[in-house]
């Protein structure tokens, strides 16, 4: 049987993101081993049938404790001899693809869920990324997937690596049953309603992400705050945690602090996403980078209009004035008014919702970049049968990917 071994930084990413693909590749027959920090989930993912190994991995650079990464990476990839390793977040995937190299690996995939480098960066840090980035995908990277149209264009305009080698993957959520209000149960919903304090007439914006400043926390607390003061029947449901871990500290405590402000109601990390999104009114992401944001997606499925940053990924799923509103990065005043505007207007916000929904299955079924993945994975492992890769639904305001060809 072939072995796959997925690498990320920590194990939220694998619960997260990586685990449908994970799973059907498992009900493909391959034998797939996940590689990341234990940092709590292990022993919930490997009840689900999952394989898991603890590799501790930080998400920053930290020379002693990434060469003690790269070193735990080889040694496994060197007993396990994996057909492909497949990696994700940025400082697991260079590890990785370096510890693939050093032990001989015949498959390196690296998927960019978002390219680190970003407008919003000075020029210098921009160069340093974008020349890592690149760095690492023309050397040490066999094929590259794109979950964002603009990484992909941008990655053959400089040629990242050969173009028959960079597929646009796009990004996806299932569509038909998880996240689809027909499916949910409405005593569940009325439960969580008044568990919560939800009250009918109540505008309830929410948030999915960890609770950082780069992902526009700061400027979301501070526009719900003052639309609070002139609204009050908003809510704010930010869904997620405050990790203990993150490199700013001064910023946790001052989020911490915020989160106990009236209004505000914060469960931690939850798994019933879609009950909570039904719930919701308006969904918000202010982030200050992104890939192709998949909470975004979950919200439009479940019919919700999107307030996002004007940003790579954002600007893809959320068309300004028909299913949602785009704002500046780090501008918490245009985001009180968007705000502001959808507390008002009912009327926009179900168009805004419907069209979102309609977006969603015909954009970003997850099923359609599971399967191209797959595909991929059968090539590279039985290359005897042929594989048209990149293949993938239009996304908003984009034409389809070109098609790559692997050889036989």
């Amino acid at each position: 049987m072939k072995k796959i071994l997925q690498v990320c930084a920590i194990d939220i990413s694998v619960d997260g993101l990586l685990k449908p693909l994970v799973l059907e590749s498992m009900r493909q027959g391959y034998v797939v081993h996940n590689a990341c920090t234990d940092t709590g989930r292990f022993a919930q993912l490997e009840q689900q049938g999952l394989t898991m190994r603890n590799v501790p991995i930080d998400r920053k650079i930290s020379l002693i404790s990434n060469l003690k990464s790269l070193f735990r990476l080889y040694r496994l990839m060197k007993t396990e001899k994996y057909e492909i390793v497949h990696v994700h977040t940025p400082v697991a995937a260079i590890l990785g693809r370096v510890a693939a190299k050093l032990a001989g690996a015949k498959h390196i995939i690296y998927t960019a869920h978002g390219f680190y480098f970003h407008d919003g960066m000075s020029q210098v840090a921009y160069r340093v990324f974008y020349g890592l980035e690149k760095f690492f995908a023309k050397y040490f990277t066999d094929w590259l997937l794109l979950q964002s149209r603009e990484d992909y264009e941008l990655s053959l305009d400089h040629r990242f690596t050969s173009s028959d080698r960079i597929m646009h993957l796009g990004n996806g959520v299932d569509v038909r049953n998880k996240f689809n209000m027909q499916r949910l149960d409405p005593n569940r919903l009325a439960t969580l309603k008044e568990q919560f304090g939800i009250a009918h007439g109540d505008i309830v914006f929410s948030f999915i992400g960890r609770f950082v400043k780069e992902k526009g926390v700061l400027e979301l607390l501070e526009a719900f705050t003052r639309l609070r003061s002139c609204r009050p029947r908003v809510k704010l449901l930010m869904i997620g945690d405050v990790l203990q871990s993150e490199r700013d500290q001064e910023t946790r405590l001052r989020i911490e602090e915020q989160l106990k402000g009236p209004g505000i109601i914060a469960p931690g990390y939850r798994k019933d996403i879609p009950d909570l999104l039904a719930l919701s009114d308006v969904f918000v992401l202010p982030s200050y980078r992104e890939g192709l944001p998949r909470s975004i997606i979950e919200a439009m499925a479940m019919g919700k209009p999107v307030i996002a940053t004007n940003i790579r990924g954002c600007r893809e799923e959320v068309i300004q004035g028909e299913n949602g509103l785009l704002v500046k990065k780090g501008n918490s005043a245009e985001l009180f008014d968007s705000m502001l505007e959808l507390a008002d207007d009912g009327i926009k916000r179900e168009v805004f919702g419907r069209n979102g929904r309609q977006m969603a299955e015909a954009m970003f079924d997850e099923s359609v970049v599971i399967s191209n993945q797959i595909r991929l994975f059968d090539a590279l492992c039985f290359p005897d049968k042929s594989l048209e890769v990149g293949q993938r639904v239009n996304h908003v305001g984009t034409e389809p990917a070109p098609r790559s060809t692997l050889p036989k």
